[in-house]
């Protein structure tokens, strides 16, 4: 562990691949990065870790030419560069997979990887040539995909696959990964560690932001520490631990989902029976789903995404009607209610995506906590918006849920994910719901916000709230889960005891429908 502010120096003759020299990006109110630096030597992954807010995602969308640093300098293989656009990034061979993919459902691969470069011949689009050039790139980098497949139709794994080939097709020799492993399995992990090794042995530069420390540890050759937006400490992966690096992230140990104290009651509050869904051709997305959740229980759902969950969310929510079954809430049949009426009634939120669902992105912290709640107090008086009532009860969140932020009048995309998240977790928890459905609470936040959900929810938990818990976060369901439930192929596979589940359990129940090779039953 070297707990110098400055970039190590290299061990080796050659330039960086990527230096970072006393970058500074300010916003209104807010200064992003403060005099940040950063080497990346050539051919070697190199993750970059801090705090949400901590200034790590406009770093890399500097580098990769979305916005542009007010001083500072940027090299690519020594060179001064000064990027305007991803397409300037692109021209200089970097390329970035974003978090939330880039792709459009109803194309093929092949036509999502070359869209926007699309090889021609006689005026035409060359499909030959950009399917041979995708074979090659696959093979050498061990990227296998179908081509005339949709990406609909593909996994979570797959797709991120794919994403990373669109950057290579366009001539990436440096790869910038925002939080790639976020929705993936234990399975599709290793998958991907692999794939990332294969990319380093033929020269690829990765840049891996991760808020997964174990992850980091067991992939990265060296590790940069971000810290209020500059840089604190870089650390070697061979010598620092977990605790190490949460230290340095946030000033305390690494957290822990861990919740065995029971507060079941014997009172179901939501009961869900044969609950069936298809899509406009007929195939099943839900298939004769049944469960129920007490009150002061967590239900926890695991499952890889695109079997089923979405679409339980939306049934649950009143944003898709069902084909069969039903849904009750306190007893009461609301399969046919409106979203309204169930939010009303004590149906709380917190979306799979906050920035889609979630969140007005251009609307200020006020207007945002009264999404959901608009017909209720304290965000109305008699038939009128209560201005007042809303801004203090955002006032109470922010300070109740630790939601950084100079003031409550910024708007929402002023904030970072993991403050996004504490705003929307406040906003609902405040509301004192009788149920809650939490889709994936703590997806791409860092140790400290992770904590600090985990935190609210345990206590919602223990004041009687029955909590729907959707995660791609093995050890989070089974940390903070009473029950656990694996879906697949829109399906109820497999009802397990989180005391006794494994992570190797879960994944081959979610990958399969079955438990094959994942050890003793729970």
């Amino acid at each position: 562990m070297l707990p110098s502010a400055e970039p190590r120096a290299p061990g080796r003759a050659e330039v960086p691949a990527v230096e970072l020299r006393h970058i500074v990006k300010r916003f209104p109110g807010v200064v992003a990065n403060r005099d940040v630096n950063l080497a990346v030597q050539r051919g070697s992954i190199h993750a970059v870790i801090g705090e949400n807010g901590a200034g790590k995602s406009t770093l890399m969308k500097m580098l990769y030419g979305m916005q542009r640093p007010d001083s500072g300098t940027i090299l690519v293989d020594g060179a001064e560069v000064s990027f305007r656009s991803p397409n300037d990034a692109i021209a200089a061979g970097v390329g970035m997979v974003h978090q939330h993919f880039m792709l459009a459902d109803n194309l093929t691969v092949l036509e999502n990887v070359i869209l926007g470069r699309e090889p021609r011949r006689f005026g035409m689009i060359d499909r030959s040539a950009a399917r041979r050039r995708i074979a090659e790139l696959g093979a050498t980098y061990g990227l296998p995909v179908a081509p005339d497949a949709l990406v609909e139709d593909l996994g979570v794994g797959q797709r991120q696959r794919v994403e990373i080939l669109k950057v290579l097709y366009r001539g990436a020799r440096i790869l910038i990964l925002d939080e790639p492993t976020a929705v993936l399995v234990p399975q599709e992990v290793d998958e991907l560690f692999a794939n990332l090794s294969e990319l380093k042995r033929e020269g690829i530069t990765i840049i891996f932001i991760s808020h997964k420390l174990d992850e980091v540890l067991a992939l990265a050759d060296d590790i940069t520490v971000i810290r209020a937006g500059t840089t604190v400490a870089t650390a070697d992966p061979r010598t620092a631990t977990t605790r190490d690096l949460a230290e340095l992230m946030v000033g305390s140990e690494l957290p822990t989902p861990e919740t065995r104290d029971s507060t079941v009651t014997t009172d179901v509050q939501v009961r869900v029976n044969g609950l069936t869904c298809r899509s406009a051709h007929g195939r099943p997305l839900l298939d004769d789903v049944s469960f129920t959740i007490h009150r002061g229980e967590i239900v926890g759902i695991a499952g890889v995404e695109g079997n089923g969950q979405t679409e339980l969310i939306e049934a649950l929510m009143g944003l898709r009607d069902p084909d069969a079954g039903t849904i009750e809430l306190g007893g009461v049949d609301v399969t046919r209610w409106s979203t309204r009426r169930r939010r009303e009634a004590g149906l709380g939120y917190v979306p799979e995506d906050r920035q889609r669902h979630g969140l007005l992105l251009d609307a200020p912290l006020w207007e945002n906590e009264m999404l959901g709640h608009q017909s209720q107090p304290p965000n109305v008086k008699g038939p009128w918006i209560d201005g007042g009532g809303a801004r203090q009860r955002t006032e109470e969140i922010v300070e109740r849920f630790d939601v950084r932020t100079p003031n409550i009048d910024v708007t929402a995309n002023a904030l970072s994910g993991g403050n996004q998240q504490k705003l929307i977790i406040g906003r609902e928890l405040m509301a004192e719901p009788q149920a809650m459905v939490a889709a994936h609470p703590t997806r791409g936040v860092d140790v400290g916000a992770q904590a600090a959900i985990w935190d609210q929810l345990r206590a919602a938990r223990s004041t009687g709230l029955a909590t729907l818990l959707v995660s791609a976060d093995l050890q989070e369901l089974i940390g903070l889960s009473d029950a656990l439930l694996v879906v697949f192929e829109g399906r109820v596979v497999a009802r397990l005891d989180p005391s006794t589940a494994t992570p190797q359990q879960l994944g081959s129940y979610m990958t399969r429908g079955d438990a094959r090779d994942a050890g003793p039953a729970a």
